[in-house]
């Protein structure tokens, strides 16, 4: 290792030596397993992906034709899909982006209505009441199908635009389990921001309004996004209640109508419901691709209880 002096500041410098290069079994050691693993699980997670497609695009419309991928294209099946008037797919994917929309967004709302009435304010059985929405998530929808059932039959016998087979029904049923999870997850973001600009803006005589929707609203923006991001895909993924409520295939969703396709061991047909499976996911993706920027600081923040 060779010395030199540099004249300007005294001070005695080193030359840049090359370092030996790194030999495979220590990179593999140190580094490469990390990437074998990440190549693993996405390959893992792309295959079942690529099968669907390659259903989707086989114009023969069974399974046991598609366990070569790619060995047929066509667009025939997607020519089904939307050529079945007894199945309205055009009609379901309306139901389905309406009913999420909507659905989505009241939750957020009231989600974020709660969280801020448990983070902001003091009163008489606030920490019993998130730990009963958290117990109370123990207990899915699913229990309920038999009451959801007869309470809608009842309902609709007096105001039919919420009772059986229509869309606003579902989301009200929906809307029964807006809280839990969403509202903790919302709670514990709502705790990073300082209570000091609730403070500010009351000294300046705001109402707890005002510092609803004018402050704390635009600050906790990305958990916003996240939580809607997956009631989003809860709720267009979901069969067994909407499969009970919307009677009518004109008012079906995606899950319930698809089903219909392979629902009856003589008439199945996976290539359209492969076709009808890959237009499914369009939303969700757009929608996750529209949010990206905030799900990962949704997701880190919400963590943190303050």
């Amino acid at each position: 290792m060779r010395a030199q002096n540099n004249p300007q500041s005294g001070a005695t410098t080193l030359a840049a030596i090359p370092q030996p290069r790194m030999s495979f079994g220590r990179w593999f050691r140190e580094k490469g397993w990390r990437h074998a693993v990440a190549i693993a699980a996405t390959l893992f997670s792309i295959f079942p992906l690529l099968y669907v497609l390659s259903a989707a695009l086989n114009p023969t419309g069974t399974m046991a034709g598609s366990t070569t991928l790619f060995t047929n294209i066509g667009l025939q099946n997607f020519v089904d899909l939307f050529s079945n008037e007894q199945r309205p797919f055009g009609k379901w994917f309306v139901n389905t982006l309406v009913i999420g929309v909507v659905t989505s967004a009241a939750t957020v709302f009231l989600g974020a209505l709660a969280a801020y009435a448990f983070s902001r304010m003091r009163f008489a059985g606030r920490r019993f009441s998130l730990l009963a929405l958290l117990l109370l998530q123990m207990f899915p929808q699913l229990l309920a199908v038999v009451a959801i059932f007869l309470l809608l039959n009842y309902i609709g016998d007096i105001i039919p635009a919420v009772g059986l087979g229509s869309s606003l029904g579902l989301i009200m049923v929906y809307l029964g389990g807006a809280l839990g999870v969403n509202t903790y997850l919302m709670y514990g973001f709502f705790n990073t921001v300082p209570k000091s600009l609730d403070e500010s803006a009351r000294i300046d005589g705001a109402s707890h309004a005002q510092v609803f929707f004018r402050i704390i609203m635009p600050l906790v923006t990305p958990i916003l996004a996240v939580v809607g991001l997956l009631a989003f895909i809860g709720i267009s993924s979901e069969f067994v209640i909407a499969s009970v409520v919307l009677t009518d295939p004109d008012s079906q969703t995606l899950a319930v109508g698809l089903y219909s396709y392979v629902a009856q061991q003589r008439s199945e047909n996976w290539g359209v419901f492969a076709a009808g499976a890959v237009l499914a996911a369009v939303p969700v993706m757009a929608l996750f691709l529209f949010l990206q920027k905030y799900i990962t600081s949704g997701l880190t923040a919400g963590s943190v209880k303050g």
